[in-house]
């Protein structure tokens, strides 16, 4: 069986990247910096924590 846990979105808005994620869980947020790398961190770092003994 298939279940969604997540989507995430990656766009360049003017020089800075933005991570779209959207969980059950968590809910919609939205994290911003001028470094793809650390926008990426961001969002690993949250669904680390997020499914953490859940998965």
């Amino acid at each position: 069986m298939e279940e969604l846990l997540c989507t995430i979105e990656f766009v360049e808005e003017e020089g800075i990247f933005v991570a779209k994620l959207q969980s059950p869980l968590g809910g919609y947020r939205e994290y911003r910096s001028a470094s793809f790398d650390e926008v990426l961190d961001q969002v690993m770092i949250e669904l680390q924590q997020e499914f953490e003994g859940v998965l």
